[in-house]
């Protein structure tokens, strides 16, 4: 099934599940969905792992992100997505996502639920390359900077996550 075809969970602006549809219905009608995304910090909690999303990505391509995950497919809960996603992108499996908050995104027909969670990993990383091209771990003040810094190429939504990420629980 190619990408488009895929079908995922639409959601009200309320954060309900309301019914399902391709990935490409949703996308090009701009519906509420959700994401499930997930912050890997390092072992001591000092750095994040971040990572330069693919030039062919439907949405923001070519942009880092510090959130490793994707959009909940219709019968899957955020956790489920979550979970998937850190498996697919980044090659990490056998530890479970905490959940952090839920951020609601709305950005002209990007009208997003990202439910929010996070790892602590110091085990190997490996990108899956059709959605991720690099990747570094960034000390918490290096990343601090680079979302602070509005010309960085960083994702729009997971600037915006990271922010309430950093207003939450941050030093």
């Amino acid at each position: 099934m190619a990408a488009g075809d895929e079908v995922v969970a639409l959601y009200d602006r309320a954060g309900t599940v309301v019914g399902s549809a391709p990935r490409a219905v949703m996308r090009a009608e701009g519906h509420w969905h959700a994401s499930g995304v997930v912050l890997v910090r390092s072992g001591d909690g000092e750095s994040v792992y971040v990572h330069l999303r693919a030039p062919d990505k439907d949405v923001y391509p070519g942009t880092w992100d510090c959130w490793a995950g994707g959009v909940v497919a219709a019968g899957e809960d955020p956790a489920q997505c979550a979970r998937r996603e850190l498996a697919e992108e980044l090659g990490i499996d056998g530890v479970e996502p905490v959940p952090l908050f839920t951020l609601v995104y709305e950005d002209g027909s990007i009208r997003c639920h990202n439910f929010a969670y996070e790892v602590r990993w110091d085990g190997p990383i490996t990108h899956q390359p059709e959605e991720i091209v690099d990747g570094r771990w960034l000390h918490l003040d290096e990343l601090r900077e680079w979302v602070d810094d509005p010309e960085s190429p960083f994702i729009p939504d997971g600037r915006e996550g990271i922010r309430e990420w950093f207003r939450r629980y941050g030093n």
